[in-house]
């Protein structure tokens, strides 16, 4: 078994790219949760099980980091030295913020629920889109500093999408 302080890519075996095969992640997850079970360890006592305990924990960390498509690219850009610093770093180009505004606009304005349909299917498209350029800048290009800038334009439009979910539940109450 690797060490907890492996990168999540050494622990799951796995390329250390943007794409990956999903089968393949939830495969080496369960073989490894199935190795680092605290069960497996209780006739080896408690510090036995404590350690498991850690490498359980540092798994379904890594597994969810790398599940997930935004986690798993912002943590591609931290490790090569691109940080994302959202909280400190909002620049945005003009066309992306406009487009933003658009949406909020158009958000705000929607009574019906077929309105707030198109937006989000909108939001969901634009969401694809971004998540191709991130994957072109991650794994080809290997231009981890504008991989960065296209992560923080996700978590926008992940942030706007998760408002148009929230709109689209009120609308069902």
């Amino acid at each position: 078994m690797p060490s907890l302080q492996s990168n999540d890519f050494e622990l799951f075996d796995l390329p250390v790219q943007f794409a990956q095969d999903s089968a393949m992640l939830d495969a080496h997850w369960k073989e490894l949760q199935r190795e680092a079970h605290p069960d497996k360890f209780v006739a080896q006592g408690a510090a036995a099980q404590r350690l498991a305990m850690q490498w359980s924990v540092r798994i379904n960390e890594a597994y969810q980091r790398l599940k997930n498509p935004l986690k798993r690219a912002m943590y591609l850009c931290e490790i090569h030295g691109a940080p994302i610093e959202a909280e400190n770093n909002t620049a945005m180009p003009a066309d992306f913020l406009m487009q933003q505004m658009q949406w909020r606009e158009a958000l705000d304005d929607a009574d019906a629920i077929e309105d707030i349909d198109e937006i989000a299917a909108q939001a969901t498209s634009s969401k694809r889109e971004q998540l191709l350029k991130i994957e072109q800048l991650l794994d080809v290009t290997k231009d981890f500093p504008a991989a960065a800038r296209q992560v923080r334009g996700l978590m926008f439009i992940e942030r706007f999408a998760a408002e148009v979910d929230a709109r689209i539940d009120a609308l069902g109450q």
